[in-house]
């Protein structure tokens, strides 16, 4: 049987989601956590990658477990939770463990992923793991209006990581927006149906640039059409950087 797991976690201490070697990394410690209490080898396909030091409120994987006769699906996905969860360190955290349709895809079938990032002005030292500090003032509403060309374009190569394996740098933006969270704290929402390797961190830089009035709306402009990473702004410090909603199908879980 085929199972999706909801999961969230502190990406401070790890090499981002992906297993690499001589590197601490999220998939590698809930492999190994399912290997242990399972007592099989298991390996878990996330829905995508966080980099280094980015964090997920909600991740989602799946993973294969043969079902023995006269076991329920959902009670044992209920079991691996809580058994996860007493294993597992601090900084990782299960929510639910559901069964799927058998031809289910964490990754693929995934219909939108949604990322924050977080500004503050002020040195806080209860903010300073999960926001980017910059003292400068920023033109929060001139940055907004940069945001708003970001749904005339699908292609986003300039805020692709350069030598990735994926076939196209298109992608589908459906929201992307900064609010103030607090009289300290702006927040950057961008939703899509996929992302490219440090595509929201990229496209974050480039807005501060905006921001800054380093560059202008036309500026900006230029640098979607430009595809070319060279000419965007820098990459912003993942750990400001969450993860935080994947939407799937309803007709995906059983």
């Amino acid at each position: 049987m085929r199972y999706f797991i909801f999961l969230s976690y502190d990406g401070t201490n790890y090499h981002g989601w992906q297993i690499q070697p001589n590197a601490n990394s999220v998939q590698q410690t809930l492999n190994q956590a399912l290997t242990t209490i399972l007592r099989t080898e298991v390996t878990v396909t996330g829905a995508g990658r966080t980099d280094t030091g980015v964090h997920a409120r909600l991740m989602v994987g799946h993973f294969d477990l043969p079902l023995q006769e006269g076991e329920d699906g959902r009670r044992k996905g209920d079991i691996i939770k809580e058994r996860l969860n007493s294993l597992l360190p601090w900084d990782i955290a299960v929510q639910k463990v559901m069964p799927v349709r058998d031809d289910a895809n964490a990754r693929f079938d995934a219909t939108s992923r949604t990322y924050k990032y977080y500004i503050c002005k002020e040195k806080d030292p209860f903010s300073r793991r999960y926001a980017c500090q910059i003292r400068a003032e920023l033109d929060y509403t001139l940055m907004n209006k940069a945001c708003e060309l970001l749904f005339h374009y699908t292609d986003f190569t300039s805020f692709s990581k350069l030598h990735t394996d994926v076939k196209t740098n298109n992608c589908t933006i459906m929201h992307a927006a900064w609010t103030r969270q607090d009289d300290n704290t702006w927040v950057f929402t961008i939703k899509a149906n996929r992302f490219l390797r440090n595509m929201v961190r990229a496209i974050v830089g480039t807005l501060v640039d905006v921001g800054l009035h380093k560059n202008d709306l036309d500026g900006f402009r230029r640098i979607i059409e430009g595809k070319d990473r060279c000419i965007a702004g820098q990459s912003m410090p993942g750990n400001a950087l969450f993860l935080t909603n994947i939407e799937y199908p309803e007709d995906l879980f059983i």
